[in-house]
């Protein structure tokens, strides 16, 4: 694994820890001794190193001030700091059957908010004073099920959370935002939904610094939506972009699309977007949903499929995928943006398709995020 280019630090980078199994605390600090600090001598052996941490809810309420207090020490013994905390996935995200309830409990329940206020509470003892880090969450909710009368607890459970950042940033804490991460098939699916959500909530103007969104690459590369509208879009509206999850979808076009159900698996949503000849776009809500519709014989343009693949792919057996997205939106990244690699469906691929051991491949897609923001500064 070569060492990535020391010149680009323009863009704080780091990988997320949801890639590795285990949801307690023990499972989180094995996984940084394990993988985290070998990506960091692969990577960035003479530099601070970001960690971005998965916290599910038994993670986080299991720590005490005493283990925070420990990590911080840990951190600082092995050259490393919290960048930024996943908080999305609540439960269990490995070694069982996932799917829609990755949403769950999502921010028509309290629960949703207890959670992630307790993520914050952690990361500002994590932070020194005058710092930024983000949490990134759920898209609100599902979109199945989701009713008009939900956008009042909503509103009630986002603004308990943005009052509670708001209370450890005056208090002298670090500043800390919640970056709401678009997803298919979810409440905030498409950027406009996203504009939509920010223009129905308004929040109060002394909480907008505290709220923003978690741009997935991967995400919205599915929707067929463009880097350079979707930024413009945001920019326009004032919706900070709080944090950017480096990821690539798959893709297939033609008579190639059936291939794509050779990666339905039983853990994760797979989402898939289908571009009819017509231009029509097609939503399925995961693979045998798609593959239902495949079955009618009727020929399509393209789709798009919500699996996150390491994204120094352009091609992934029989496949494509959405590379290109992140070569045209890296480049147009306002500088210090956070970036995030967030590869998670490593562990099922196919087997055959899986080029490296997990280190290796989060080391070579830091590296590979490096040296496409090099070449597209023109730095050598």
């Amino acid at each position: 694994m070569n060492q990535v280019n020391q010149v680009s630090h323009d863009y704080p980078l780091t990988y997320c820890t949801n890639i590795h199994p285990g949801d307690a605390w023990a499972d989180v600090r094995r996984n940084l001794e394990d993988h985290a600090l070998q990506v960091k001598e692969a990577c960035s052996p003479a530099r601070t190193f970001p960690l971005g941490i998965r916290l599910s809810a038994q993670a986080a309420f299991e720590l005490d001030d005493v283990e925070i207090r420990r990590f911080a020490n840990w951190c600082e013994a092995h050259d490393c700091y919290v960048l930024t905390l996943n908080g999305f996935p609540h439960g269990a995200f490995h070694g069982t059957q996932v799917k829609e309830a990755v949403y769950l409990p999502d921010w028509r329940d309290p629960r949703r908010a207890s959670y992630t206020n307790r993520l914050a509470d952690i990361l500002a003892q994590w932070t020194p004073r005058g710092q930024t880090r983000s949490i990134s969450t759920v898209p609100v909710a599902y979109r199945s099920g989701f009713a008009t009368e939900h956008w009042g607890p909503v509103r009630t459970h986002l603004l308990y959370t943005l009052m509670h950042l708001a209370y450890l940033h005056e208090r002298g804490g670090p500043l800390i935002r919640l970056a709401l991460e678009p997803e298919p098939h979810c409440v905030l699916e498409q950027t406009h939904e996203a504009v939509e959500f920010f223009e129905r909530m308004r929040f109060p103007a002394s909480l907008a610094d505290y709220i923003g969104l978690c741009f997935d690459c991967c995400h919205q590369a599915v929707e067929f939506e463009q880097p350079a509208d979707c930024l413009a879009a945001l920019e326009s509206a004032g919706i900070r972009v709080v944090k950017v999850q480096v990821s690539s979808a798959l893709r297939a076009r033609g008579k190639a699309i059936a291939n794509l159900l050779a990666f339905d698996e039983a853990t994760y949503l797979h989402q898939a977007v289908l571009c009819t000849l017509d231009g029509e776009l097609l939503r399925f809500s995961d693979l045998p949903e798609l593959a239902r519709w495949l079955e009618r014989g009727e020929p399509a343009e393209e789709c798009r499929v919500h699996f996150h693949v390491p994204v120094f792919l352009a091609e992934l057996g029989n496949v494509g995928t959405t590379r290109f997205f992140l070569e045209d939106c890296l480049p147009r990244l306002a500088p210090g943006t956070p970036l995030e690699v967030e590869t998670y469906s490593f562990g099922v691929l196919p087997q055959a398709l899986r080029l490296d051991s997990a280190g290796a491949s989060i080391a070579r897609e830091l590296n590979w995020v490096r040296e496409t923001l090099d070449a597209a500064h023109g730095r050598h």
